[in-house]
């Protein structure tokens, strides 16, 4: 029985994880009609509805998840063996999913990435960038990126870079024209660049601290984004004030494109960690990656 239904069983699992026929077709690169004819093969032999299907929507059913459960964790072990084998007769090899937001994925994590990929060509690796907090078990990703602050006590941190500043900033021109805030409380009658939230979807309360004293103001302006590039390019267009990492507008600051204020209520804070559920074995690629991320001082 094993041997008629290990293709269908796969199948399965994608349909399920991607709660889709569609996204699952597309990633097994197979129509929807031949997913649709190998599930209900593999429910009509087992003799069990392993799948709740609307029309919006596919999910397991509690049988469906019991042999998700079961198939799991040993294909789990099957891929590592197969990747321990590979490392015996060549290169290191493997597949790695990781989720990152998408200032850390362009300061630190894709920069770092590059040598590591060139010396393990054999290594491939899929960089989702999203700046939501990504539940990375249940998205199938072998690890994270997060502040340090923001990591769940119950996974595996690894330090990736140093710690962190904010800045506030804007152009000479929105400057010339509006004397430059000399307390976060005063941003409250400036032109501000908003940051939309992408858990809540709540606006970004700025947050500053000093002599001990923690303070979040919330500010107003003509625009809003979600993304940090189009932030800076607002503020380098003088459109207002930009509350901003420090490390991505460093040269604009040395270049006179930007000017940095309120820098002695922006205290650093501890920057971004690799996370992942669990110290058991990992299989030799992603050992290798760990490495190759891991912030030396």
């Amino acid at each position: 029985m094993l041997k008629e239904n290990f293709n269908e069983l796969h199948i399965f699992l994608v349909v399920a994880r991607e709660r889709s026929f569609t996204r699952a077709a597309s990633k097994l690169g197979v129509s929807q009609s031949a997913l649709s004819h190998a599930m209900k093969a593999l429910e009509e032999r087992l003799n069990i509805r392993l799948l709740t299907r609307t029309t919006r929507s596919v999910a397991p059913t509690e049988a469906g998840e019991r042999i998700i459960a079961c198939l799991e964790p040993r294909i789990a072990e099957l891929e590592q063996a197969l990747e321990a084998l590979v490392q015996l007769n060549g290169a290191p090899a493997g597949n790695i999913r990781l989720s990152a937001g998408e200032h850390a994925a362009r300061s630190l994590v894709w920069p770092k990435l590059k040598s590591f990929l060139r010396e393990y060509p054999e290594i491939n690796v899929e960089l989702v960038v999203d700046n939501g907090f990504v539940d990375i078990v249940e998205g199938r990703f072998d690890a994270g990126v997060r502040l340090g602050e923001n990591v769940d006590k119950d996974m595996v941190a690894v330090k990736i870079g140093p710690d962190m500043r904010m800045a506030v900033v804007g152009a000479p021109a929105y400057f010339a024209a509006n004397p430059a805030p000399e307390t976060p409380h005063e941003l409250q009658h400036h032109r501000c660049i908003n940051m939309r939230l992408p858990t809540a979807g709540g606006l970004y309360h700025w947050e500053f601290e000093r002599e001990g004293k923690s303070l979040r103001v919330r500010v107003e302006g003509q625009l809003t984004f979600n993304l940090l590039s189009e932030r800076i390019d607002a503020a380098l267009s003088g459109f207002g004030i930009a509350c901003v990492p420090e490390d991505m507008i460093q040269d604009y600051v040395k270049s006179g494109e930007l000017i940095q204020i309120l820098q002695a209520w922006c205290p650093s804070f501890p920057g971004y960690y690799l996370y992942y559920p669990s110290r058991k074995q990992h299989p030799p690629a992603f050992a290798l990656m760990i490495e190759a991320l891991r912030y030396t001082e």
